[in-house]
């Protein structure tokens, strides 16, 4: 089969980039013609169609991609068209980044009115809904994440539900794994960590992962957090939640690292994995703390809390702002790290991330057999 791929952006750090290349390797290893459709991308052994565009503003940017994509799908003949974005021409949608309407309505409850009033007014949400409407009503079929984020695009959009196929995402079970008592105590000497017990937090934007709702609980601990570590990792504005750490009287307790290539050494140091998102389609860091062997507090509004039992791989908390209910919870996992951390990584051994493209070529191959 001759399939084009769309994805605008490369991000070394991006986990539908990193998807998307498992997707074409394995169509090129079956020996399809792959084809990526982007406005940045790193050289590959697929044909690359750059696609010169807009970068500023956003909203014009990402209306410009759409249209430029649509028009160069549509001079020469492809078996199936897949797109990781927002588009206008397309077979299958990949819904990596959620229903943004959903988003929005989320997003509300942490906002202040002037600022809910203002989505309804800022080209950016505008621009993004209206491709998001036409992407959805276009695509043959529309791959979720979850069930959540399936819920979430049938609901606000009218869609049949039989349009919206779930495929989790997988993990790379090789990479993310637990790691000996031996290595533990030695990446903790490297990384210079003196605490009995290390909390972590992975993820970026740290105002949607809930960020300032962790660091209310990691106050609160009892006993406290003196003999404890919080270590956050991601992209995010460090300097204001330093800020905040001060306030709260944990600054000393605090590591912020920023975005981090080895994210599996803080992993194997870890005892819990907390994430109190505000949204979140499919956590892909939930995932891989619970391949390395850790227990998962996380809210209901992560599509990736599907995969947990309460009380047995960790907790879902109903709340993400209830700061009292994630400092309980953390707490209680403490007390019992390694039993749930192994039942957390006998969990996620069903969703490697093989198991997880195989399915999306299996969907590849359905869309073809539709046209």
């Amino acid at each position: 089969m001759k399939i084009a791929l769309i994805r605008k952006h490369y991000n070394p750090f991006g986990g539908a980039e990193n998807y998307l290349s498992l997707v074409m390797e394995r169509l090129q290893n079956e020996g399809h013609e792959v084809h990526i459709f982007t406005a940045l991308w790193p050289e590959n052994k697929a044909a690359t169609h750059l696609i010169n565009i807009l970068k500023k503003p956003s909203f014009l940017s990402n209306l410009h991609f759409a249209m430029k994509a649509k028009s160069l799908l549509m001079r020469e003949p492809f078996d199936c068209i897949m797109s990781f974005e927002r588009t206008l021409y397309q077979d299958i949608y990949r819904a990596g980044d959620g229903c943004h309407r959903e988003w929005l309505r989320r997003r509300g409850a942490i906002e202040p009115l002037y600022k809910r009033l203002s989505f309804f007014l800022n080209p950016h949400h505008i621009a993004l809904l209206s491709l998001e409407r036409q992407c959805f009503l276009n695509s043959k079929i529309i791959i979720a994440n979850s069930m959540m984020v399936k819920k979430d695009i049938a609901k606000n959009y009218s869609l049949p539900e039989g349009k919206i196929k779930v495929i989790y995402n997988g993990v790379d079970l090789q990479r993310f794994k637990p790691a000996s008592s031996e290595e533990k105590k030695n990446l903790k000497s490297s990384f210079k960590i003196k605490e009995d017990r290390v909390i972590l937090f992975v993820g970026s934007d740290f105002k949607r992962k809930g960020l300032i709702t962790l660091l209310r609980a990691f106050s609160l601990l009892v006993p406290k957090h003196r003999d404890k570590r919080l270590i956050i990792a991601g992209k995010g504005k460090i300097e204001l939640y330093s800020s905040v750490c001060k306030r709260f009287g944990i600054d000393r307790d605090v590591t912020f690292r920023g975005p981090e290539q080895e994210v599996e050494k803080l992993y194997a140091i870890a005892d819990v994995f907390v994430l109190p998102t505000i949204y979140d389609p499919f956590s892909n860091a939930t995932l891989e703390a619970m391949a390395s062997g850790l227990p998962v507090i996380t809210t209901r509004y992560n599509g990736a809390s599907e995969l947990i039992e309460n009380g047995v791989h960790g907790f879902i908390i109903d709340n993400p702002l209830d700061a009292g209910a994630f400092a309980e919870k953390i707490s209680t996992v403490l007390q019992q790290t390694e039993e749930m951390g192994k039942k957390a990584r006998i969990k996620v051994e069903g969703y490697s991330i093989e198991r997880s493209v195989n399915k999306v070529i299996e969907t590849i191959a359905l869309a073809h057999c539709k046209a």
